[in-house]
């Protein structure tokens, strides 16, 4: 009997880690998704059955126990067995803590799968609770975070590759932190590298090797989604938002926040507001 269930969220309102999707399904010969590519994290977990995941160009067979993960902006298929389908728990998620704990796992871009996943039992127990907590409102995203934190706990538990979490991702979570609770001021760069106590050129490699991205950037972005969430939300004008979230020149913020969404911080929050009022 094949069966399908996914919950979608409509609105992510945690940074550090949020649910995105998540759901459960039983699939048909040969039943396949892709090629395309995800803007989100997703993990598969292969609860029972056979099926294939391709990506770079490898095709991995995957059985139950096995997990893989797809990568944002990865282009990937996936597909069931035709004798044997596979049945699935996954779940989508994105975040600034996610990177870090997924460098944690043995979960890499070169081998994004891993067979005979320790924990599986719990695993698999862990991605239906996320789905039964499923939710658009403010509570169920902290539930559904707070069980995948302890899924993705699971697989760092069960990790045979021990990372220098202490060096790297330690000065990474201490930058995120002081971000955190400062963007909105004017820092800089120098001043997040005297916080942690690392060198400029230090802390940039510590983000390029944990997120992929430099610390500059990651204060952007993160500037830029908060910046989302009151143009959503608040009634402030976009001058009083840019010196909310840490732009002292409105003509700067106008323009990272094009480079970021595509549109202005004005036609973005026209868009969203004509959503909403959608029926």
């Amino acid at each position: 009997m094949n069966y399908k269930n996914s919950y979608k969220v409509e609105k992510k309102e945690l940074l550090s880690l949020s649910v995105y999707n998540v759901g459960y399904q039983k699939c048909d010969a040969l039943y396949q998704w892709g090629p395309g590519i995800r803007d989100h994290f997703l993990i598969h977990y292969i609860i029972s059955g056979c099926g294939y995941y391709r990506q770079k160009g490898a095709t991995y067979e995957l059985h139950g126990g096995d997990a893989f993960l797809v990568y944002p902006n990865q282009e990937i298929t996936y597909y069931a067995d035709k004798s044997d389908p596979w049945e699935y728990a996954w779940v989508g998620f994105n975040g600034s803590d996610a990177l870090a704990i997924l460098n944690a796992t043995d979960f890499t871009k070169e081998c994004p799968c891993i067979t005979a996943t320790p924990y599986g039992e719990k695993i698999r127990h862990q991605l239906l609770c996320i789905y039964e907590a499923r939710g658009n409102e403010f509570d169920r995203a902290v539930e559904m975070a707070g069980r995948l934190y302890t899924a993705l706990a699971l697989f760092m538990r069960g990790a045979t590759k021990k990372i220098r979490q202490t060096s790297y991702c330690g000065y990474v979570q201490k930058a995120i932190a002081y971000i955190s609770s400062n963007y909105s001021y004017p820092i800089t760069v120098a001043d997040i590298a005297d916080y942690v106590g690392l060198s400029r050129s230090h802390l940039f490699r510590s983000f390029e090797k944990v997120m992929e991205k430099s610390p500059k950037e990651y204060l952007t972005d993160f500037r830029i989604r908060q910046a989302c969430n009151l143009l959503e939300k608040s009634d402030l004008s976009v001058t009083a938002i840019a010196n909310s979230v840490g732009f002292e020149n409105n003509l700067y913020f106008s323009k990272a926040f094009h480079k970021e969404k595509g549109v202005s911080p004005k036609n973005y929050r026209a868009h969203f507001v004509g959503k909403k009022d959608e029926p």
